[in-house]
Formats: C-alpha cells, sequence, structure tokens
C-alpha cells in the first residue's frame, strides 16, 4: 500500500537535512572512476593502438578484483571505521589508475597489475554512504526516501559519467581522463570522510564469525535474486548494440541506453514520492516481478522509436527495485556489517552484469539479437523466482540478538540512534 509523501517528506526534505548533500555528493564523485572506468579504460587502450579484446581483458580484470575488494573493504570499514579505510582505499586506487595513465599498454604486466590494484581499492562509498542515512536523517521513513534518492543518483551518474570522459577526451586526452576522473574520484571521498557523520560513525558491536554479513540466509537468497537482475540488465547492455548494428544506426544504441537510464531514473522519482506499508520483502518480490515482466516485450525488437519506448518501460522498475532491496539489506545483515552487506550486493550486481554481457554474446552468435535479449527476460524470470522460491528465509529479518544498530556514536549530538525495524 502506498500513499502520496507530504510535502515536508520529499527529496529537497532530505537534501535540507545536514550533512545530506554532501554526503550524497560526494559519495557520488568519489564513484565516479569506476563507474566510468570500462569506457575510460577502453578509449585509453585504443588510443594506445591496442584491440578491443586488450581493452575487455583489462577492464575483465579490473572488475574481478573491484568485485573481490568490495566486500572485503566493507567489512573493515565496519571493524575500523569510515575515514581510516575509505580515503587510503581512494589514494591506492586512484595510484593504481595514474601507473596505469602513465605508463600505457607498453608493458601488459604492469598494466594489469595497475588495474587490478585500482580495481581491488576501490572505495565501499556505495555501502557506507547508506550505512550513514540512518545518523543523518533519523526516521525510517526519511531513510527509505533517502535510498530511492540514491537509486535516481545512480542512474544521474552512470549518465552524466560517460559525458564527462567523452569531454576530457576530446579536450585533451583518454590520458588525461583517466587522471582527472581519479582525482575527481578521491576528493570526492574526502569530501565525505571530512564530514563529522563519517567520522564519528561506528558499526554495532559484531558477532566474530568468518563468513560475516554472509552468515544471514535472508542476505544471501536476495544477493542471489540480484546476481539475476544484473545478468539481464548485463546482457541488454550487448543485446542493444546487436540490434543497432542490425538497424544499420549505431546512434541507436545511444537512445536505447539513454531511454532505460531515463526509465529508472523516473521510476526511482516516483516510487521515492510515495511513502509504503507493509513488509518491504514482500514489496520487493512484486517490484522484481515486474521488472522481469518488462524486460520480456525487448525480445519483440521493434523499429528504433517503439524499442525505445520498451527501453524505457524496462527501466521503470529498476531503481525501484534497488531502493528496497537496500531497506531489505538493512533489514538482514547481521549486527556490525551493514556496509560489508551492502558491499555484498554491489559485489554480487556486477558480477552478474558481467557474466550477462559474456553471456549475451555467443547467444547473439548463434541465434540473433533476440537471443541476447531472451538472455535479460532470463534473468529477469529468475530471479523473481529466488525471491519466491526464499520468501521464508526473507519472511522474518535475521538479525543479531538485541535487533537493535546504533548507527553513530553519542558523541555526534545531531544524530540519531535508530532501532533497526524487525518485524
Amino acid at each position: 500500500m502506498a500513499t502520496e509523501a507530504p510535502a515536508h517528506g520529499g527529496y529537497l526534505d532530505i537534501l535540507r537535512a545536514p550533512h545530506a548533500a554532501r554526503l550524497l555528493a560526494g559519495t557520488l564523485v568519489g564513484r565516479l572512476p569506476n563507474g566510468t572506468g570500462p569506457i575510460a579504460m577502453t578509449l585509453f587502450v585504443r588510443d594506445q593502438g591496442g584491440s578491443y579484446t586488450l581493452a575487455g581483458g583489462l577492464i575483465a580484470a579490473y572488475g574481478v578484483a573491484n568485485a573481490v575488494g568490495q566486500p572485503l573493504l566493507g567489512r573493515a570499514v565496519d571493524l575500523k571505521g569510515q575515514p581510516r579505510v575509505q580515503l587510503p582505499a581512494a589514494v591506492l586506487s586512484a595510484l593504481g589508475m595514474a601507473l596505469f595513465a602513465l605508463t600505457g599498454i607498453g608493458h601488459l604486466a604492469l598494466a594489469y597489475a595497475a588495474v587490478v590494484v585500482a580495481g581491488l581499492f576501490t572505495p565501499p562509498l556505495e555501502g557506507g554512504l547508506r550505512a550513514l542515512w540512518p545518523s543523518v536523517l533519523g526516521r525510517e521513513d526519511r531513510v527509505h526516501r533517502a535510498y530511492a534518492l540514491d537509486a535516481v543518483a545512480q542512474e544521474v551518474m552512470f549518465t552524466v559519467g560517460p559525458l564527462l570522459v567523452t569531454l576530457l577526451v576530446a579536450l585533451r586526452s583518454p590520458a588525461a581522463a583517466l587522471l582527472v576522473i581519479n582525482v575527481l574520484g578521491v576528493l570526492g571521498a574526502l569530501a565525505v570522510v571530512l564530514s563529522e557523520p563519517s567520522r564519528a560513525w561506528r558499526s554495532a558491536a559484531r558477532e566474530a564469525h568468518w563468513l560475516g554479513a554472509l552468515r544471514s540466509p535472508g542476505l544471501l537468497a536476495l544477493l542471489g535474486s540480484f546476481f539475476f537482475v544484473g545478468l539481464a540488465l548485463g546482457s541488454i547492455t550487448v543485446a542493444a548494440v546487436a540490434y543497432a548494428d542490425d538497424r544499420g544506426t549505431p546512434s541507436v544504441y545511444g537512445w536505447l541506453m539513454a531511454a532505460l537510464g531515463l526509465g529508472a531514473l523516473a521510476g526511482g522519482v516516483l516510487y521515492g514520492a510515495r511513502q509504503w506499508s507493509g513488509a518491504p520483502e514482500r514489496r520487493l518480490r512484486v517490484l522484481v516481478g515486474l521488472l522481469a515482466v518488462c524486460y520480456l516485450p525487448l525480445m519483440l525488437t521493434p523499429g528504433p522509436v517503439a524499442m525505445t519506448g520498451l527501453s524505457v518501460l524496462s527501466g521503470v522498475f529498476l531503481a525501484p527495485a534497488l531502493a528496497c532491496a537496500f531497506i531489505v539489506v538493512d533489514r538482514h545483515a547481521p549486527s556490525g556489517t551493514v556496509t560489508e552487506a551492502f558491499s555484498w550486493l554491489v559485489t554480487t550486481f556486477g558480477v552478474g552484469a558481467a557474466l550477462g554481457s559474456a553471456v549475451a554474446g555467443p547467444a547473439i552468435e548463434l541465434a540473433g539479437t533476440v537471443a541476447g535479449f531472451a538472455v535479460a527476460g532470463a534473468g529477469g524470470l529468475v530471479a523473481f523466482l529466488v525471491l519466491l522460491a526464499t520468501g521464508r528465509v526473507l519472511t522474518v529479518p535475521q538479525v543479531a540478538e538485541g535487533a537493535v544498530r546504533h548507527a553513530v556514536a553519542e558523541t555526534v549530538p545531531s544524530a540519531v540512534h535508530t532501532e533497526k525495524n524487525t518485524h
């Protein structure tokens, strides 16, 4: 059930809260290197005379290292605090990419080592921001709306980021683009960790366990579902290229991706503008089910205008599903593992997207463009089925004893201690 959010409870209310705008902006800027890494690396490798195969290999190495590093750094944040992990990681990641930009592809071992360092030490700013929202915003409804705003802001970043890289390449060079983007990333991380909420934030007490956040059955169910959501999204990006090639109009690809982002942006704005009642786990099943249904019409592959409309439709439930997933992660993450848990969601989604891209290519070569979009439809349906099959473990959050999470230390005057919703 949903009701219209009151005027004072909208996005402006979130951004007017002390520190909120700074934290959101700093996190988005800090994530630019990761969000624009594949396109910037591809342009740089091609400018150096390297092949697309080499670019793909370097991007894959960067992605795998990132997938390994995110949950490990997230766990370190939960144990050591944000400033002691986020800023050093951002600097090391930037230095790795700077080494790659300055030495090029002449020595492949060095190039691969550099991008692995850059990926491995990418700071978990995304998970860190979501861990900070309760202490900054206090009320549960405001935190939930902030998750929706976060999902919307991601769509803006993934639209503006590539444009910024393209502009820097046009003004200077791909190497300069890599350097500037990573300097901006460090500055974004710096803006976050110097803020009062980040400096004062402490994770709740955690039970020593080698599995960390992954000991929660509910979290594992969610990660399993969103692996396939990522797979669907990754396959769409490849299938859209094939569709554009079939039509003989490369620019169509850009329109399809922009339409997908526009749909997600609109869906996220509308989702966050309403107050939702009922268990978020049940709502998530509905949202992922609708997301899967909206992927299926892409297999019709109509003309470019209609296909652009279908792309908008396919994106509408993406941001709402992500925003709702953030709530579910927070409810199911064991005490003291919230940053790690959010980082696992980022990692799982990214690995799924990479696999989707890898699977869609052969599918298109064997059976045509429709098969590429069929991979997306299948991924969406499996994501929905995973949530249905694991409904029992998702019904009641598996939380640690006490079920209380203090989002920030009492030394912060403006912080509000929040109790985790366990119903």
